[in-house]
This record gives structure tokens, sequence and C-alpha cells, in this order.
């Protein structure tokens, strides 16, 4: 998975994917992440590399491009499908009763981080994906935001109802950006939303 930042005009992705493609990568596929007003746009490239090539050179041949910066590279477990929201939400609602917990389940691959939790103010962690800390204390929001965590993760989290809260966390970043913050709000509420019908 290659997160890149390029200019947002005609055939700047085309010469991404060239680019990837020369240094012997192959796009699976691609998410439009963030469309900012400063005329940069955020992708997600979901490649498969072929043998013997080195991530480097992939992040090389697009770093050389004029206004192209690759501000991340990880390997992706997810079987090579990006999970859109939209799936997510289908998810939700095949069973309304354990929406909250399908909901934590299905953040790190939609969000593409490491893990996830569900927090309760008196009960702690009710439910979190296997990678998530053990130690994860409520955290009182107003609404979803990025959080200080001191070190070099990256956490974010949202407001599930005046007592819960879902968190997810990347381990050493990237930083999560204001559409996919505002992403994670909304999968909150329509997750409650879901739960509440049930």
């Amino acid at each position: 998975m290659l997160r890149v930042e390029l200019p947002d005009v005609p055939g700047s992705l085309g010469r991404v994917a060239t680019a990837i493609g020369e240094a012997g990568g192959d796009i699976e596929a691609i998410e439009i992440v963030d469309k900012g007003h400063d005329g940069l746009a955020v992708d997600d490239v979901l490649l498969e590399i072929a043998p013997g090539t080195m991530a480097d050179t992939i992040v090389s041949a697009c770093n050389v491009l004029p206004g192209v910066r690759v501000v991340w590279i990880s390997r992706y477990a997810a079987g090579g499908n990006l999970f859109l929201d939209l799936e997510a939400v289908e998810e939700l609602t095949a069973n309304p009763a354990e929406a909250l917990d399908r909901l934590v389940d299905l953040l790190p691959i939609t969000f593409r981080a490491d893990w996830a939790a569900r927090v309760s103010q008196t009960e702690g962690v009710v439910h979190a994906t296997p990678a998530a800390p053990s130690d994860l204390a409520w955290i009182s929001l107003g609404r979803a935001a990025r959080l200080e965590t001191g070190d070099d993760n990256v956490h974010c989290g949202a407001r599930l109802n005046h007592q819960e809260a879902v968190l997810i966390g990347r381990r050493g970043g990237p930083e999560f950006l204001d559409s996919e913050v505002a992403r994670l709000g909304h999968l909150a509420s329509l997750a409650m939303s879901i739960a509440r019908a049930g």
C-alpha cells in the first residue's frame, strides 16, 4: 500500500501510475483519500510488486516526479481488496445487534490502520482487534478528532454515545488526514444508528 500526495491536476495520477509500472509495480486499486484546497490530492495505491523489485525503487520513481511525494508505504494484508465505507455499512446492517463490535473489526481494513477498539467510560476496553493496546483509556470526545499520543504512533477517535468511543491507531504513521477523521465520525454515527434500530 502506497500513500502518495500529488498535484490535483489532469494527468498527474497517470504519471504516477506510469512511474510505478516502470519501477516494477502493478497497480491493483486506487482510492482517493483526500482532495485538499491547496491543489494537492492524497491517494492510496494498492499494488503488487514484481519479484526482485525493492519497494524503495517504487518510492524513488514516484518522488522524482514534480510535486509528488510518497507519504507512506506499507505491506497491506487485506487480501488485495480495498474495503470501502459503503461496504462497511453493508456489513453493519447485516447484523444490527453486533454493529458496534463489527465496526471495530472493520475499521483497520477501512482506514489501513493497525488496530481499533471500542472503549467505555465505565468498563474500559469493551471490544478490540488483536493488535490494539491493552491499556487504552476512555477519552471524552465531542466529535471525531486526532488524538495526542506522545510518541510516533497516531490515534484518531470518535464518540459513539455519551459513554463510549471508538479509537483507531497506526504505529509510526501516517497521520490521519482531516478527511479520514470526518469519515470515522460518520461511520461511528451510522453504526450507532444501525445498532439502535436493531
